[in-house]
This record gives structure tokens, C-alpha cells and sequence, in this order.
């Protein structure tokens, strides 16, 4: 069946036919860099390993990061605002990272090394501070504040960076482990990244109860030892799994690649573009790593770096590649402009996301915390946002693909841009639904003193931000690795891991602006310290609002994008 216009790779692969049905038509190599045999690597053989690494990686992670302020204000006796701050710092660092470990994944080690030398810095990260936890080290004589709190800083960083080379190379490896070329993998690839973001909750749900109540009732160095031991398990098993790995050829420096198609563009501007493509500059036969990129009609100026002219071809001076470019090298950076757009709407998606951990979670400290005979935390609801996760993606994968494939056609039921689409658009509804909750719980507030509505009603908000996720989120990862270039699909898995960090500096901005703002001339403000004399409604709508235009953003360009995919496949 033919794939949509935005599903269709603008990436194409040219191996000898008959050599498809016995080794992968996309270019990968097995350990021993031969050519890998479909029937014995690759596939859902190789992602038990890939995933399961993965699973270990978020206990650690989400083992430090779930219960770090109380580490840092109980252990370390920080004050509140202070611990906020480093775990904010903490955590932004750990999704900036990201791009070191795509770079160095596809322009050095490749993806495989990378992760196996990640987890060791992440294991020492953790060693660190397993050790700066323990009654040894606490109650030593030469201990005291400051070499406490460097100790456990120095753990906490090697941990960030050891993090940055897992985050964007396990769901890109995994997905190495399907060839593009073959109609059957290309559908079960979609399946890894449901599967990728089902094991990244699982373990957030594991961290956020057994671990924590570990750390809160048996100590801090077991809590922290439990999973730095349960991560030297998952690295031994990813380990084992190398024989049954595909492994991608490095393509040379990426940046390297794109600065000399920005260099020779430059160069070049005074030179005419042909009105026929096919007379810019193109290798003969296939490019290196088995692959040519189709010529597409969006940023023309780029195209001025393939342009062949005397001074670039002559056979007495060989040309340069800051002076000259082949098509498909500029074809790699449309190709990431092109995602730019898009990954700004996965922006405002995760601003939305972030009030989970702010305004939503002060919202639930002013409501009522007694369901039946329990008092629910309300940082607990967040579980919702898990559970939602856990119990969409079995339903999406097992049901709403088959179903959306019998109406639609297509291999994934719904296009990458149908996808995120609906995600958007849930985060606009849990943002609308909880402007009316507040405004419920406002009007409760002012009839009756001392009245407040139950936490139980913040439940809808979480649910459906999770299922937004399953959409926006998946969709994305897979829209990232599917559109960027072949030697770049680390960095690409990486802007998603961005997006996250800019998401919460943006939020944090906007909060200080959107108070500051609202409480010019001596009024309480929209977001004020007692919720009952604000309007953290009208917040909430303006987050609905903006969700909305984010939508629009994102239709508009995924519109644009569909039709220069058109372009490029006529």
C-alpha cells in the first residue's frame, strides 16, 4: 500500500535488488561491519535488549530526580527555593546534554559505544553518590557541608552527562534495528516507539513509589544502590545482545556537513541557479552509507552551494566541499530546517506539560485532599499522567492502528503529522478543562469560607495530558528520526530530549512575567501565594488560548510540509 506524502522518506535507498531478501536494504552492518542478515539481527530480537537498558536507565533516573529536593533539603540542608533551583538546573542539564551524545554518537562513536560508555559515567555518577549518602562517609571525621555537597554535585553532573548519551541514542539505535526499505519492518518500527516511551513510564512509575519509599524509609545509599545495581544488570544484558545488533555506518562530522553547505552557499550567491536540478552537483551512483536524498524546491538559496561552475570543477584544481556540495549534503540541511517548525509546536506542547509540576500541583494544594479515607498528596495525581501512558499505548498499538489502517490506508493507521496534531489539541482541552475547574473551585471558595472543592477533579487534567503524550510525543520522536538525514538521526532524536528543557525555562519565564504582570498596582495577581485571592483561571485559559494558536502553527506547517514532500516526489 502507498505510504502518505509526509510518511514517505525523502531518503532513498539504492541496494541491488536481489540482495534484499537476505540482508537489509538500508545500508546496515552486523557487529563484524559485514553486511547484517535479516533473519538472525535487528528486529524486536535485538530491541528486548535495547529496551530493557532503557528501562534500567529511567529507574536511575527518575530515582534521583522524583525525590532530589527532599535529598537536598533533609541531607544537604538546603532551603526550599535553593533545592528548586539546582533540581531545575539538574534536570534542565540533563535534557541539554542530549546533543553532546547525538554529536559524539554520530560523528565518533556510533550509537552502540556511546550508550555502553553513557551508562558507565551514569554508573560512577551513581557510585558518587551512593557513597556521599552513606553512614561512612556522613559520619567520617573529615566530613562537612562543602565537601558534601561537592561530592554529591559531582555525582549528580557525571550523571547528566552520562544521561545526554542515552536519551537520544537508545530510541535511534532501536530503530536502527528496523530496515526502512522492507514494507513489513517500516510498520513495526512504529511499534518501538510506543514501546520506547511505554518503558520510559514504566520505570517513572516504579521510581516514584518503590524507590522513593525506599529512600524515605530505608536510607538514601540503598535507595540510590538499588538502581545503580539494577544499571550494571541492564548494561551486561545490552551487552550480550551485540551479536544481534544492526549497526549504522558514521557518515563523517554532521556539523561539519552543514557549515559547509551554509560556507558554499554563501560563495556562491552570486552564481544563477539552473532552472533544471539535475545539472547541480550530485555524486555518480550511490552516496556514501547507500543512500541519495531527492531534491527538493524549499530555501533555493541553499541549493547555490551544489551549483557547478568553472572555478569549482575544473580537473586541474579538485573542488572544495566548502566551495562545492553535492545535492543530498544539501538536501541533510533542509531537511532539519524543515523540522524546525514542528519542533516548536512540541515546545508549547511541553510547556503545557510542565504545569504539572507547578501550577497544577498548586492548584491541588488548595483544593480538598480527602478521597474516601485516604488524603491524596498533590503531587501524586501526576501518577494519572503514567497510568494514562501505560493503559493508552497497548490500546493505541494493538487497536486504533489496525483500525486506522483499514479506514485510512496507510502502514501507521495515521501520519507522524496526524498524530502530533491530535496531542496538541488534547493539551488545549486539559488546559480549558482546568480553567474551569478553577473557576468552580474559585466560586466554591467565595460562597462558602472554609469550602473546598475535592483534588479528585484535577484527575481529567492529568489523564488527558497523558494521552497527549502518547500522540504528540511518540508521533514526534518517530517524525525526528524518520526526517532527519541518515548521518544526523541521534541529533535528530535529540531536539525532542531539547524541546523538554526549553519547554520548562520557557515555563518558569512566563511565570515570573505572567505574576509580575498581573500584580502591577498592589493587586494579588493572577497566580498569587493564596490561590482563593487570584485568577489562576484566567492563567489556564491563556494556556488553552496558546495551545490553540500552537495547533494553528502546527497545521500551517505541516500543510507546507506535505506539499514540498509533494514537490520533491513528483
Amino acid at each position: 500500500m502507498e505510504a502518505s506524502d509526509e510518511d514517505r522518506p525523502l531518503i532513498h535507498h539504492l541496494p541491488p535488488q536481489e540482495q534484499c531478501s537476505k540482508y537489509t536494504c538500508d545500508g546496515t552492518v552486523n557487529i563484524d561491519s559485514k553486511p547484517a542478515l535479516k533473519q538472525s539481527t535487528g528486529n524486536w530480537r535485538a530491541c528486548f535488549f535495547i529496551l530493557g537498558v532503557e528501562f534500567t536507565e529511567c529507574i536511575c533516573f527518575y530515582g534521583v530526580s522524583k525525590n532530589l529536593v527532599t535529598y537536598l533539603t533533609s541531607v544537604l540542608h538546603e532551603s526550599n527555593v535553593n533545592a528548586a533551583q539546582s533540581v531545575s538546573i539538574w534536570i534542565g542539564s540533563c535534557f541539554f546534554t542530549p546533543l553532546i551524545g547525538a554529536f559524539l554518537a554520530d560523528t565518533y562513536w556510533g550509537r552502540y559505544w556511546t550508550v555502553v560508555m553513557s551508562i558507565l559515567v551514569i554508573i560512577l555518577g551513581m557510585i558518587v553518590l551512593t557513597v556521599s549518602a552513606s553512614p561512612l562517609f556522613l559520619n567520617a571525621s573529615f566530613y562537612n557541608g562543602g565537601i558534601s555537597r561537592l561530592t554529591v554535585y559531582l555525582g549528580l553532573y557525571l550523571f547528566a552527562l552520562g544521561t545526554g548519551g542515552i536519551k537520544p541514542n537508545i530510541p535511534a539505535f532501536g530503530a536502527d534495528q528496523f530496515d526502512g526499505a522492507d514494507p513489513v519492518e517500516r510498520v513495526t518500527k512504529g511499534s518501538f516507539f510506543n514501546w520506547y516511551y511505554f518503558s520510559i513510564n514504566v520505570g517513572s512509575l516504579l521510581s516514584s513509589t518503590v524507590v522513593v519509599w525506599v529512600q524515605d524509609n530505608i536510607g538514601w545509599s540503598v535507595g540510590f544502590a538499588g538502581p545503580m545495581l539494577l544499571l550494571g544488570f541492564g548494561l551486561a544484558m545490552f551487552i550480550a545482545g551485540r551479536r544481534a545488533y544492526r549497526y549504522k555506518k558514521l557518515g563523517g562530522s554532521p556539523l561539519t556537513r552543514v557549515f559547509q553547505v551554509l560556507v558554499a552557499a554563501v560563495r556562491n550567491h552570486r552564481l544563477n541557479l539552473p532552472d533544471d536540478s539535475s545539472l547541480l552537483h550530485e555524486l555518480p551512483g550511490v552516496t556514501e552509507g547507500d543512500y541519495r536524498t531527492q531534491h527538493t524546491y524549499q530555501f533555493r538559496f541553499l541549493d547555490k552551494a551544489a551549483i557547478l561552475s568553472d572555478k569549482n570543477c575544473a580537473p586541474a584544481a579538485p573542488s572544495s566541499p566548502w566551495r562545492l556540495c553535492t545535492v543530498s549534503q544539501v538536501e541533510e540541511l533542509k531537511m532539519l530546517l524543515r523540522t524546525f517548525p514542528v519542533w516548536a509546536s512540541l515546545v508549547g506542547f511541553f510547556m503545557v506539560t510542565a504545569q504539572m509540576t507547578s501550577t497544577l500541583i498548586e492548584q491541588g494544594v488548595a483544593m480538598d485532599g480527602r478521597v474516601g479515607r485516604f488524603t491524596v498528596p498533590p503531587a501524586s495525581l501526576a501518577t494519572f499522567d503514567v497510568v494514562a501512558v501505560l493503559a493508552l499505548i497497548p490500546v493505541y498499538d494493538a487497536a486504533l492502528v489496525p483500525l486506522a489502517r483499514r479506514v485510512t490506508g496507510r502502514d501507521r493507521g495515521v501520519s507522524h503529522m496526524q498524530r502530533i496534531g491530535v496531542g496538541l489539541a488534547l493539551s488545549a482541552v486539559a488546559m480549558a478543562y482546568s480553567a474551569l475547574v478553577e473557576a468552580r473551585r474559585l466560586a466554591m471558595a467565595a460562597a462558602a469560607a472554609g469550602t473546598r472543592m475535592n483534588i479528585a477533579w484535577q484527575v481529567p487534567s492529568f489523564f488527558v495530558l497523558g494521552a497527549g503524550e502518547v500522540f504528540a510525543v511518540i508521533g514526534m520522536l518517530e517524525f525526528c528520526y524518520e526526517q532527519s538525514p541518515a548521518s544526523m538521526k541521534s541529533l535528530g532524536t535529540a531536539l525532542v530530549q531539547l524541546a523538554v528543557a526549553v519547554a520548562n525555562y520557557l515555563n518558569s519565564g512566563m511565570l515570573r512575567v505572567v505574576a509580575a504582570a498581573t500584580a502591577r498596582g498592589g493587586g494579588a495577581g493572577w497566580i498569587p501565594d493564596k490561590l482563593d485571592e487570584g485568577h489562576l483561571d484566567y492563567f489556564f485559559w491563556m494556556m488553552a488560548a496558546l495551545s490553540v494558536l500552537n495547533l494553528l502553527q502546527f497545521l500551517h506547517c505541516s500543510i507546507r510540509f506535505r506539499g514540498n514532500n509533494t514537490l520533491s516526489s513528483s
